[in-house]
């Protein structure tokens, strides 16, 4: 678990299309949800809301401090602008902190002492990670930062962990279903034979997209020239 993150707040005024003058001020708009209450608009500097995110992602409670009041709350979603690549909004859910929550919680492999790599890495195969990240339930202090994975249970063709195998901290609930598979051994020419079938069959499926549009624009205009000559 991380240590506790805080983040201070201000109330906020300027509501709809006037908050693109606060965004030029490096300032970002947020609002908590707080269990079917009015929500509580807020807002924030650009630089501290954004290192909070990147810090507690969607996974870790933040405590909030907004104007006198004071909140334990989740990041919900994050909105960023897609050309500067800048914070722009966030939206925060206050949770009780015995209230069990849901959440995504990354997936990491776990190797062996002094290894960066599974066992069948290490002899020239291919793990494929199948799994990013999984749904828990948890109460807020018990939500941890990312699960694990044995990957040194990983050694030959075919070797595979699922959820099931996920290494799980005491008081969290896995709500992912337990057979999706987190990550699979292959041979090099294999996974190459698959990729390349992948990207023949989209091929095909473009191609065919395409007859099928020149098919039908031939049909249009042959039923237009007979309503021409008629």
């Amino acid at each position: 678990m991380q240590d506790q993150i805080s983040l201070k707040l201000e109330p906020r005024d300027v509501l709809g299309k006037q908050v693109k003058h606060l965004r030029r001020e490096g300032v970002v708009p947020a609002v908590i949800h707080d269990h079917g209450k009015p929500s509580v608009v807020v807002q924030g500097n650009r630089i501290e809301m954004l290192k909070v995110y990147q810090q507690a992602g969607r996974h870790h409670a933040v405590k909030l401090t907004a104007g006198d009041r004071n909140f334990t709350a989740l990041i919900r979603k994050a909105d960023f602008d897609p050309k500067k690549n800048q914070l722009r909004h966030l939206v925060f859910n206050a949770v009780h902190a015995n209230e069990k929550v849901e959440a995504e919680i990354p997936v990491h492999p776990r190797y062996g002492e002094g290894n960066d790599s599974a066992p069948a890495e290490r002899a020239g195969l291919v793990v494929l990670e199948q799994l990013d990240e999984v749904q828990v339930k948890a109460t807020p202090d018990k939500l941890p930062d990312f699960v694990e994975y044995d990957a040194e249970k990983l050694v030959a063709v075919g070797d595979h962990v699922t959820v099931a195998d996920l290494i799980v901290p005491e008081g969290v609930e896995v709500l992912t279903e337990a057979g999706h598979a987190v990550a699979t051994v292959f041979e090099p020419s294999a996974l190459q034979a698959a990729n390349e079938e992948l990207a023949g069959a989209e091929t095909e499926e473009e191609e065919k997209t395409a007859d099928e549009v020149a098919e039908e624009g031939a049909t249009e205009a042959t039923a237009e020239t007979e309503k021409s000559a008629e």
